[in-house]
C-alpha cells in the first residue's frame, strides 16, 4: 500500500493544500485537476503511479482543501492560478516534471508550459483541450453567452452547472456502466461548490473561461517547436469536450499517444484500470529516472 501525505504549502500568502505520494527521488508526475472537482479526483490514480513516481496533486486556489479567498479578496482567473501552481512547485523544488491535465488543469498547464517549456517532459491530457475541435456546444454555449454579457439573463444557466444533478451529469454521462461511479465523487464536490462565497468563485472562473482559447494558437506552436511527448487519453462519451479535442493533438504532435476509451468525462472513475496502464506505459517511455535509467 502506497502512502499518500496530505500536506499544505504557502504559495504567495496563501495555504494551498496538495496530495503527495512516492519517492522524493523519483520523476515528478504533476496532477492538475478540473472544474468541479479537486484533487481527489487522483487519489486512485496516484496509488496507480507511486511505486514508481513522485506524484504531486495540488487543488487548485478555492477547490477542495485549498484556501478559499472571497472574490473581493483575491482575482480569480487562470493567470492567477497559474502562479499559484508555479510557486508551489517552486516551493517544492521541482523543476523537471510530466503534467496530467484535466478540464481546467488544461489551461493552467499550458500556461505553465508557455511560462517554462524546459520544465515540462511529458503531457498526459485527459478531457483537456489545446484546439477549438474539442468544445461540444451544447455545453459551452451557456458559458460563452455568460462570459460575454455576464448578468440576470445570462447567470442563471452557468450557476445551473453548480447545482448537484448537473455535477452528477458530468460523472455519469457517457460512462457503460454508472454503478462503477462513486456517489460520494459528486456529493463531495457540491458540498465544496456550495460553501459560501464559493459559487462567486466559480462563475468568475466562467468569466474567464474566455481568455484560454486565444492561447491555444501559442500553445499548439509550443507543441510543434518542442515535439513534447504526450498521450491524449479521453472519453469517448464525453459531452464537455468531446474526442475531437483529443484527436486534434496528432496536427502537431504526429507521435502522439491517443485512445479513445468508453467511459466520459471523469474516465478516472470507471476506466481506471484501462487508463493507469497506458498512463505507465507512456511515462515508462517518456520519463528518465533521477539516475538517467528507464524507469
Amino acid at each position: 500500500m502506497t502512502d499518500v501525505h496530505h500536506r499544505t504549502a504557502t504559495v504567495n500568502g496563501l495555504e494551498i493544500f496538495y496530495r503527495e505520494a512516492g519517492p522524493a527521488e523519483a520523476p515528478v508526475v504533476l496532477l492538475l485537476h478540473g472544474f468541479p472537482t479537486s484533487s481527489r479526483m487522483f487519489r486512485r490514480l496516484m496509488a496507480a503511479l507511486a511505486d514508481r513516481y513522485h506524484v504531486i496533486a495540488p487543488d487548485h486556489l478555492g477547490f477542495g482543501h485549498s484556501a478559499m479567498p472571497t472574490v473581493d479578496e483575491f482575482t480569480y482567473t487562470f493567470d492567477a492560478l497559474t502562479v499559484l501552481t508555479e510557486g508551489l512547485l517552486d516551493h517544492l523544488g521541482v523543476d523537471r516534471y510530466a503534467m496530467y491535465v484535466q478540464d481546467y488543469g488544461a489551461p493552467i498547464g499550458w500556461r505553465l508550459a508557455l511560462r517554462r517549456p524546459a520544465t515540462v517532459a511529458a503531457i498526459i491530457s485527459q478531457s483537456g483541450n489545446a484546439y477549438d475541435e474539442g468544445f461540444v456546444p451544447e455545453f459551452w454555449s451557456a458559458v460563452w453567452a455568460y462570459a460575454e454579457a455576464a448578468g440576470p439573463q445570462t447567470e442563471p444557466a452557468v450557476r445551473g452547472a453548480l447545482e448537484v444533478e448537473a455535477i452528477r451529469w458530468q460523472y455519469l454521462t457517457g460512462v457503460p456502466d454508472p454503478d462503477l461511479v462513486d456517489p460520494d465523487t459528486w456529493v463531495l464536490d457540491h458540498a465544496q461548490v456550495s460553501r459560501p462565497g464559493n459559487a462567486e468563485i466559480q462563475l468568475a472562473l466562467f468569466r474567464d473561461y474566455t481568455t484560454n482559447p486565444p492561447l491555444y494558437p501559442a500553445v499548439q506552436d509550443y507543441f510543434r517547436r518542442s515535439q513534447v511527448p504526450l498521450l491524449a487519453i479521453w472519453g469517448a462519451g464525453d459531452e464537455i469536450f468531446g474526442p475531437a479535442g483529443a484527436t486534434a493533438f496528432a496536427r502537431d504532435l504526429p507521435d502522439a499517444e491517443i485512445h479513445l476509451l468508453d467511459g466520459g468525462h471523469f474516465l478516472l472513475e470507471s476506466a481506471l484500470d484501462t487508463a493507469s496502464g497506458y498512463i505507465r506505459g507512456f511515462l515508462g517511455r517518456t520519463l528518465a529516472t533521477s539516475k538517467g535509467t528507464s524507469s
